[in-house]
């Protein structure tokens, strides 16, 4: 029997991006949830696909529902879960604490209790990914590298919303047998990235001043920080790699792995990279302090190798690859006439 994998969180980068390797990769037909006012925008190289139902269709529900997702987990009965929706930018957090807390945290537990009732009436038993994110962490001290075992330190609203939905994961698992694991990711982009994150919206500055729609001034907030990188094409390789472990009982319910890039810049060297794909030499930068959050995490070091010794992984895009691809992501945008606001 064809197996099923739902996918919250469709249509955001990562969302998408995991349906085209499920596609291309597994067997698996893929229903996608969605709110039925979201943008299509990362999904239109699919909707001849969706409108036939080849293999992949949508689902209309809302995390902060509790009815929809009965109704959607009793009509589909997925064997993979891919909990990726959310409020996930951490600078919107401050602006919007109750809707990222009350999305995040309590859509999670939305999701999980629905699995819990129906695990309890029928022997419903899935494999469900809740994923939070590196920014659980917080500030890291200079020099310490993050392990699944480093104490949570909230940074934003988004970062403790994340770490609301990282516990309910471990004790829906633990306390049920909900076999979930979670991923905290750590920075990553790609074509797709939304313009509200720090490389993805320096792209987008740099293809609409050679667009000629905009001075050649690049805004940006604090430059401070130092990450690692990674593609989220390899992270949404890694997401499928740990759910078929699951799947087989490798993996404990309510484990959790970090993974993240292997290669560390300090913002400005980004901007750096970035300018280098470009023929224009009279860019300069300028500090927004709009673009400002009020606490930053800006040290994130990371050890992969819990994951590295569950599952045959290891980043494999590499960065400047990456930032290649976002900038021609920006470029063939902004060509194709839609136009993005200045943020």
């Amino acid at each position: 029997m064809i197996k099923k994998a739902l996918i919250t969180g469709i249509t955001g980068q990562v969302g998408s991006q995991l349906a085209d390797y499920l596609l291309e990769n597994t067997s698996c037909d893929v229903i996608g949830m969605m709110r039925w006012q979201e943008p299509m925008d990362n999904l239109y190289h699919l909707t001849e696909r969706i409108n036939k139902n080849e293999r992949i269709s949508l689902y209309y529900a809302d995390l902060t529902d509790y009815p929809s997702l009965a109704r959607m987990l009793k009509d589909i009965k997925p064997d993979f879960i891919y909990h990726l929706a959310a409020q996930s930018y951490p600078k919107t957090s401050f602006n919007m604490p109750i809707e990222t807390l009350q999305t995040n945290i309590i859509g999670t537990a939305n999701l999980l209790e629905n699995i819990r009732l129906l695990k309890e009436s029928d022997g419903y038993d899935p494999v469900v990914h809740i994923c939070s994110s590196s920014e659980v962490y917080g500030r890291a001290k200079p020099g310490e590298a993050l392990t699944e075992d480093t104490k949570f330190h909230g940074s934003s609203p988004y970062s403790i919303s994340k770490i609301g939905s990282d516990y309910l994961g471990q004790f829906y698992g633990e306390a049920y047998n909900i076999r979930t694991f979670t991923t905290r990711m750590g920075t990553h982009s790609g074509p797709r990235r939304s313009d509200v994150f720090f490389e993805s919206t320096v792209a987008k500055q740099i293809a609409l001043i050679e667009a000629g729609l905009q001075n050649p001034i690049i805004k940006v907030g604090n430059l401070s920080s130092i990450r690692t990188y990674q593609d989220a094409r390899d992270a949404v390789r890694a997401y499928h790699l740990l759910s078929v472990e699951s799947e087989k009982g490798n993996i404990k319910c309510g484990d959790s792995f970090n993974i993240a890039g292997e290669e560390v810049y300090r913002l400005p060297e980004v901007i750096d990279l970035l300018l280098s794909f470009s023929k224009r030499d009279d860019i300069i930068i300028e500090k927004d302090t709009d673009r400002f959050r009020p606490i930053d995490a800006d040290y994130q070091m990371f050890d992969n190798s819990k994951i590295q010794a569950t599952i045959n992984w290891k980043p494999e895009i590499s960065t400047k690859q990456m930032f290649k691809d976002l900038l021609s992501h920006w470029r063939h945008e902004i060509g194709n006439g839609k136009i993005p606001l200045n943020r």
